[in-house]
């Protein structure tokens, strides 16, 4: 096969996973990823694009997790309100999900412990040789907040898994730790806005 006949076959992969390189590498070198108030910052800076950009960073740090999902939520939740912040932040998750599944799909192994080291991958590689137990436990990850979901996305595109079957665990299981961090979000932001 030649070269040009590969990157013709390739091209949307290519061209997806090199837009989301250039952007996290944008946000790193400005700092976006630094701290909560960086991200908070940015987004105001943003004006009417805010929501399209939170969805963007919401999607690169499933993708590429460099901030914890947890503080995206809440920054969502605090920038748009508990309504259209959740939706924000699912809508982003369940891209950036799709994006992991097949990225380790496509890559493998190698591109996975590019963001892991080979002790937490073997811990939780160990899981798919479970079988159906590896469903659940994905599941689980997924509805429990605090959980290495993120990370269990690109090991299950390591799987037989179907992606019909990771898609409807994603759709379904994704809505109650965001449920929570929203909600959690939510009652912090009232909490200390009462205080000052």
């Amino acid at each position: 096969m030649t070269l040009a006949k590969k990157f013709e076959e390739n091209r949307l992969t290519i061209i997806g996973t090199t837009i989301l390189l250039l952007l996290l590498g944008a946000g790193l070198q400005s700092g976006i990823f630094s701290s909560r108030k960086a991200m908070e910052q940015f987004l105001r800076q943003t004006g009417v694009l805010a929501p399209l950009c939170f969805l963007l960073l919401q999607t690169i740090q499933v993708v590429i997790p460099v901030v914890p999902g947890g503080v995206s939520c809440i920054i969502g939740v605090a920038m748009f309100g508990p309504l259209y912040g959740f939706f924000l932040n699912y809508a982003g998750m369940v891209t950036g999900s799709v994006i992991s599944f097949l990225l380790a799909r496509h890559y493998g192994q190698t591109f996975l412990l590019k963001f892991v080291s080979e002790e937490t991958f073997q811990k939780y590689i160990s899981w798919t040789e479970k079988g159906k137990k590896f469903d659940i436990f994905f599941l689980l990850a997924l509805i429990l907040p605090s959980m290495p979901d993120d990370l269990l996305c690109l090991i299950a595109g390591l799987t037989s898994m179907s992606m019909k079957k990771y898609l409807v665990f994603t759709l379904l299981g994704r809505p109650f730790s965001l449920l929570a961090y929203s909600l959690g979000g939510a009652l912090i932001l009232e909490n200390l806005t009462a205080l000052f």
